[in-house]
């Protein structure tokens, strides 16, 4: 299967825009168009040669066919758009031609543009976590005391509740926010040295011009040219994935809840939604299938991003080159992982009564640990989880209730009342802090 005939599902349509063809070339063209303004100001290009470019910053005038043809035979696209660009000022204003990329090198221009276009993908980022945190939110707060069976190692636990649930995934995607924004400030900044990093082409004017062509693109300019130093936009990569890797495991939660035999919560249902090509009682957790491919791929990215930092002396060979299309689907998985995510938190299904009544159906047994805990404070925590455990065996050999079973055993009978019993084996007294907890979360207080 295509990438094109999968990218619906692994993208969305602003984010696949963002990093199209078209928006780098446009990228790259604001680079070339700011570098001679700054060139101009300090007196080294004519006059006018910042006006001369600005009239090409939509890149219409590049030949894509071309483009692609010579960049294979350079190595990368800078090389043929630069050559394509200096021939269409050329045309209009020779003077101006003279000084197109000058100080510059391929990198210099291709980094910067990624820049550029990374600051709008993670605009749509934020936007979009600002959206999904709205609605996890609501969901808190409408489950704040939704109970449910709490579950480890996929078993019944204590219980919990809905509202806490989400709540632990929306304090996640807020830890991703503040790193996010983080690693943003350090790597959405210019990339300018020249071919080594040196800008020995301007001379003593270098500093002047990186400084005014970080003014004119408005990114922050470096400390230090950083061409082989790919340590902060792997750290984009990195957050990226672990944003991704906790919608996962929301989803994973939700798909969990979704099957049949537990049903207690679902993705939004519609006419032809989730449904199979042979059985049609099928209702399959699409969203929820989306993002967990996203989150199984994430990590591969990653790891390329990883595997391409150490990059030879002050240019890179094959590593570099390694980035450019993984960066960019790193984005796209991100994006439809956060698109697919709001759609299940806005329009999630829960079924209160079953998760009550499947909790119901355990016999009491999720609250054991309730008894055993105040039992212990009688007879010693070791003899109290013997008698708990030999207790609970017995309800699920029979089939009886845990109350029943309890308030024949003589150990327990004799230091818990019948009334206390069956306080303790009620879920909705046996959830801690779990209120605080989600208040904490929702207002972090």
């Amino acid at each position: 299967m295509g990438s094109e005939s999968t990218a619906f599902l692994f993208s969305t349509p602003e984010m696949t825009e963002t990093f199209s063809l078209l928006r780098q070339l446009r990228a790259m063209m604001r680079f070339e168009w700011a570098l001679t303004s700054a060139l101009e100001k300090q007196g080294i290009a004519e006059v006018g040669s910042g006006r001369a470019l600005e009239r090409l910053l939509d890149a219409k005038f590049v030949d894509k066919e071309l483009l692609e043809r010579d960049g294979l035979e350079a190595g990368n696209i800078a090389i043929p758009f630069v050559k394509q660009l200096t021939a269409a000022v050329e045309r209009e204003n020779e003077a101006a031609s003279r000084t197109i990329h000058l100080g510059a090198t391929s990198q210099d221009v291709l980094d910067t543009a990624l820049v550029l276009q990374m600051q709008e993908a993670l605009r749509l980022i934020l936007d979009a976590m600002g959206r999904l945190d709205l609605a996890l939110a609501k969901q808190v707060q409408t489950h704040a005391e939704t109970v449910m069976t709490g579950r480890t190692w996929l078993q019944p636990g204590p219980p919990t509740t809905l509202g806490l649930k989400f709540a632990g995934t929306l304090a996640a995607l807020r830890r991703h926010r503040i790193r996010m924004k983080a690693c943003a400030e350090r790597a959405l900044v210019l990339q300018f040295g020249g071919a080594v990093g040196t800008l020995a082409t301007l001379g003593p004017a270098g500093i002047e011009v990186s400084a005014e062509l970080a003014r004119i693109l408005e990114v922050k300019e470096p400390e230090i040219p950083w061409h082989t130093q790919r340590d902060n936009v792997v750290e984009i990569a990195e957050v990226l994935a672990l944003l991704i890797g906790s919608l996962g495991k929301f989803a994973k939660d939700i798909a969990l809840l979704m099957q049949a035999e537990v049903g207690e919560a679902s993705e939004p249902t519609g006419e032809g939604r989730g449904g199979s090509s042979t059985m049609p009682q099928k209702q399959n957790p699409i969203a929820c299938a989306t993002v967990l491919a996203c989150a199984a791929r994430a990590p591969g990215l990653v790891a390329t991003m990883l595997v391409a930092m150490p990059q030879e002396h002050e240019r890179g060979l094959g590593l570099w080159q390694a980035e450019w299309e993984t960066l960019p689907e790193i984005f796209k998985i991100t994006a439809s992982a956060l698109a697919r995510s709001i759609e299940v938190a806005e329009g999630l299904k829960v079924d209160a009564n079953r998760m009550a009544s499947n909790l119901d159906a355990m016999l009491g047994l999720p609250q054991s640990e309730a008894v055993s805990a105040a039992l212990a404070q009688k007879v010693g925590r070791l003899a109290a989880h013997e008698i708990l455990r030999k207790a609970t065996a017995k309800s699920r050999e029979t089939g009886q209730q845990l109350s029943a079973i309890l308030k024949t055993v003589p150990e327990v009978i004799a230091n818990l009342t019948d009334a206390e019993i069956d306080l303790l084996l009620q879920p909705r007294a046996y959830l801690g802090s779990t209120q605080r907890f989600i208040k904490r979360v929702l207002t972090g207080a």
